[in-house]
């Protein structure tokens, strides 16, 4: 039930319920605590949800990447490999509303940050990509002149210089090469003429960061603020 209310409704509550869901198997009297405290959020914001309020001067499908490099380490078991894995988390939004998001655990183990950062922004760009490309269809299917390659422009946020530099980079570099066949295929993407386009954001005004790990109370609701509109 809580899965379904995050898919749909509560983007905001999706990293505390995907962390829970891990344990549904063999849950401990800690998970279920952790599912209470997020049931009592729930409870206590039951009139809020998603509020849309889209820019129908600014057709732009945008996506807001982040990554928490082994953010379990030291809060599990230090023998299991799970624990030393990062985090993907990215929320994509068509004229600023969120259109879909996800919180999920990388299945490779990333070897520093910058690796988990750009495993996560070649994931995000699974999604972006067919999504523009539907998008694109649509407007052609159905006669809609208001959505043109010129105006339907995507813009990737990310928070981390090194994945960035990674992106628009020309070539490789030996320490990427290990992870060039997986994640390198969407850089022939990037650029204003395919219509995607990598910029920069501040850490504080990373969509994405409530996808990746727990928060502050301040950054929680700040986060909240910008991606849900309360």
């Amino acid at each position: 039930m809580l899965q379904c209310l995050r898919n749909n409704a509560r983007p905001d509550c999706s990293y505390a319920i995907n962390a829970c869901a891990r344990h549904c198997i063999e849950p401990k009297e800690p998970h279920g605590a952790a599912v209470k405290r997020i049931v009592r959020h729930l409870k206590g914001a039951l009139d809020e949800g998603l509020i849309i309020r889209p820019d129908m001067h600014n057709l732009t499908l945008d996506c807001h990447v982040d990554a928490d490099f082994a953010g379990l380490w030291g809060h599990e078991s230090d023998q299991d490999p799970v624990c030393v894995k990062s985090r993907t988390g990215f929320v994509i939004t068509l004229e600023g509303c969120p259109v879909t998001w996800v919180s999920k655990l990388q299945t490779e183990i990333a070897l520093s940050m910058l690796e988990a950062e750009y495993i996560a922004l070649s994931t995000a760009m699974q999604d972006l990509v067919p999504m523009r490309r539907l998008l694109m269809e649509i407007g052609e299917k159905c006669n809609l002149d208001f959505v043109k390659p010129a105006m339907v422009h995507s813009t990737i946020f990310e928070d981390n210089n090194g994945a960035l530099g990674l992106a628009k980079s020309p070539k490789m570099t030996p320490r990427t090469k290990h992870i060039g066949v997986k994640y390198h295929w969407f850089r022939s993407l990037i650029g204003e003429e395919h219509g995607f386009v990598i910029e920069k954001v501040e850490s504080k005004e990373q969509k994405a960061d409530i996808f990746t790990k727990g928060l502050s109370t301040e950054a929680f609701e700040h986060v909240r603020h910008i991606l849900m509109g309360w």
